[in-house]
């Protein structure tokens, strides 16, 4: 990968004082801000969350904001944010009043009212100075309209060692840039134009310092405590319900086998379609979608023909089963039915 060089851009002058006295401005009240987030201190409260509460679990957790900005010319632009716990949506932002909403009784973590003040002040102004810095920089960086900017950033944790950190943006829909370390780089096949975005971004030491801040220390303590505050609700087990149906006709003399599973919680599941303990290679496994109240459901599918579905049924395990399996035998119109089964791995996807 091509490391970016802080070479000098070429800017007229009314861009460059502009530039220079809009970055001042946002990079004092930043600094302002950022002296009331770092009163938390670093700690090692997070990885100790993490040991005592996650170490079996089958993925490392993660928190990451989304940031989706839509440009359809110099004038409009519709920006989307969101904040992830894994895949649970816990934050949306507010672009009318300009604040987070929680989603979650516990979506704040153990951070102080006044903390999440200064958190949301500073989303307030990055927001909005990144809306002026890319409209005023669109033509320099060759962003043609319309276009969409994409960014995630957030955290991973590691349980007994330090964190991992991520930032990394798209355009287009395609990957473009990431912050690796403490500079900008563009992505792979990003091209020149990924290259002068990051020379620019790398001229800014402070902002910089701030990003690596954000990203190793104040992430990494607000996961922490998002898995503390959060603990009953995301360790809950809900066993799923499973019911067999028909799906559209693949063509003649064959049918298309339907395995619903739904309301289970957490999300890894295995299921998969059986002929006595011989799993069948053409089953078609879905999205796993989510329910209103929280929970999944993941429909399984399988194409045979209309005379050997006899004998066919579905084998679901989950965590929330223990050591029971449950399974569903084609033609079998009863509800749900618990299999009482050996032990067997939980190879969940």
């Amino acid at each position: 990968m091509r490391r970016c060089r802080k070479n000098s851009i070429y800017l007229s002058s009314e861009e460059s004082f502009l530039a220079k006295i809009s970055k001042l401005q946002m990079l004092f009240l930043i600094l302002l801000l950022f002296e009331g987030l770092l009163c938390h201190g670093q700690s090692t409260t997070a990885l100790q969350t993490l040991g005592s509460h996650h170490a079996a679990a089958e993925e490392l957790p993660s928190f990451h904001l989304l940031h989706i900005a839509s440009f359809a010319n110099h004038s409009w632009v519709n920006t989307q944010a969101s904040g992830w716990l894994d895949d649970l949506q816990i934050l949306s932002w507010d672009n009318v009043v300009g604040t987070f909403k929680y989603l979650k009784p516990w979506s704040q973590g153990n951070f102080s009212k006044e903390e999440l003040k200064n958190l949301q002040s500073l989303f307030q102004l990055y927001f909005h100075g990144f809306i002026r810095v890319v409209q005023a920089f669109s033509s320099q960086f060759q962003f043609e309209y319309p276009f969409e900017l994409q960014i995630s950033g957030g955290c991973r944790l590691h349980a007994g060692q330090a964190s991992e950190s991520f930032l990394n943006g798209a355009y287009q829909g395609s990957d473009f840039l990431s912050f690796q370390g403490s500079s900008w780089e563009p992505s792979p096949g990003a091209g020149s134009q990924a290259q002068k975005v990051c020379r620019v971004l790398n001229l800014y030491e402070d902002i910089k310092e701030i990003v690596q801040t954000l990203l190793h220390d104040i992430c990494p303590q607000f996961l922490g405590g998002l898995l503390e505050a959060g603990k009953s609700d995301l360790e809950r087990q809900v066993k799923p319900e499973v019911w067999l149906s028909s799906g559209p006709s693949p063509g003649p003399g064959r049918l298309l086998l339907v395995c619903h599973v739904s309301g289970f919680y957490p999300k890894p599941v295995w299921v998969m379609w059986m002929r006595g303990q011989q799993e069948q290679r053409g089953t078609q496994r879905g999205d796993t979608l989510p329910n209103a109240d929280g929970t999944w459901y993941l429909g399984v599918t399988l194409n045979v023909a209309t005379k050997e579905a006899a004998g066919l049924a579905c084998r679901v395990k989950h965590s929330s089963l223990g050591s029971h399996d449950i399974i569903i035998h084609w033609g079998e119109r009863t509800g749900t039915q618990l299999g009482m089964l050996e032990d067997s791995p939980r190879d969940f996807e």
